[in-house]
């Protein structure tokens, strides 16, 4: 590991001022991502701000939202008793990452900044824009049985690896910040993450100095109907070969709203609106729900290796919402 200057600090004043002062300065939370990477020299920062002393800890609920700040570790998220009632999507997938030794070391923040987990850039010998803009992406013509089919383009195909920021795509969530200039903001969740596009390497709208405080979660009747589906190659400490997170309102057999983003298929947290849309006024049936799955892999761009993905993530889709409703697919 590359050898690093340390900072503990002890406001979040005090924190995004440290980041941008230091040259090459990265905040430090739980560390889950930043030290592995650290480690393999994917990222070498001359400076860490650790940040973990910060008063981000707390979980407000309010009858409006439920309020978590950026140093809530994902267990305690997960567990929290008005998020398990009002949220089950976001417990469920919560849950259904990792192992339980790094749920509990590892942020809400820190989640949703965490780096794809495709090989290419986690390897420095190979060609990356993300990791080393404009060298080239490795993956297009190599093994991409673990990579993206939506949100590609011809410089990058990583995957998104989170599953919690699946089900924040489902419930609106808004991601609260700092900047060193006390500047603050609120951004809508499904506007966060961007593209790849041409430029792979800025992978979100913040800015170097920008500090995530808080992650707002409002209150959305139609999630106390949800569920998070998660298709992997293994049970435990595996990341998804296609996931779905759903929510549905019925009256009678009839669809009143409903909700879908998918995950392990994508360059970033997928919401599938014109798929959600087409389902209102339906019957909660496997035809309904299959129709819907055709229409959130529009527009879907295989690899080699990786076309299986399409079908797979609409079979996910399809289970997903007959599990909520207790159809039989």
């Amino acid at each position: 590991m590359k050898a690093f200057d340390y900072y503990r600090a002890g406001s979040p004043a005090e924190s995004t001022a440290a980041v941008a002062s230091y040259h090459n300065a990265m905040f430090l939370a739980g560390g889950t991502t930043l030290v592995d990477l650290m480690k393999i020299d994917v990222l070498t920062p001359d400076t860490v701000v650790d940040v973990n002393p910060l008063a981000l800890r707390e979980i407000e609920v309010t009858d409006e939202a439920i309020v978590v700040g950026a140093n809530v570790r994902n267990s305690q998220l997960a567990w929290h008793p008005a998020v398990r009632e009002r949220f089950p999507v976001l417990t469920q997938a919560i849950l259904s990452g990792a192992t339980t030794q790094i749920r509990n070391m590892a942020t809400v923040a820190g989640n949703i900044l965490q780096r794809t987990r495709c090989p290419y850039f986690r390897d420095v010998h190979s060609a990356c824009n993300r990791r080393a803009p404009q060298s080239g992406c490795d993956a297009i013509d190599g093994f991409s049985r673990g990579h993206a089919v939506l949100g590609v383009s011809e410089h990058c195909i990583a995957t998104h690896p989170s599953d919690m920021c699946v089900a924040a795509a489902l419930l609106d969530a808004e991601i609260r910040t700092m900047k060193a200039n006390g500047a603050n903001r609120t951004i809508a969740f499904n506007e966060f993450h961007l593209l790849p596009r041409d430029t792979p390497h800025h992978e979100t709208v913040l800015d170097r100095d920008e500090l995530i405080t808080h992650v707002v979660f409002p209150t959305v009747p139609i999630a106390r109907r949800s569920h998070y589906l998660k298709v992997r190659d293994r049970a435990s400490y595996e990341f998804a070969l296609a996931s779905a997170a759903v929510a549905i309102q019925l009256d009678g057999d009839r669809i009143v709203e409903a909700r879908l983003a998918i995950g392990g298929v994508a360059t970033k947290p997928w919401r599938c609106v014109a798929a959600e849309q087409s389902l209102v006024g339906k019957p909660a049936a496997e035809q309904s729900f299959r129709e819907a799955a055709q229409i959130a892999l529009t527009g879907a761009v295989a690899q080699q290796h990786n076309a299986f993905k399409i079908e797979l993530a609409k079979r996910t889709i399809i289970r997903a919402f007959a599990t909520i409703t207790e159809v039989t697919p």
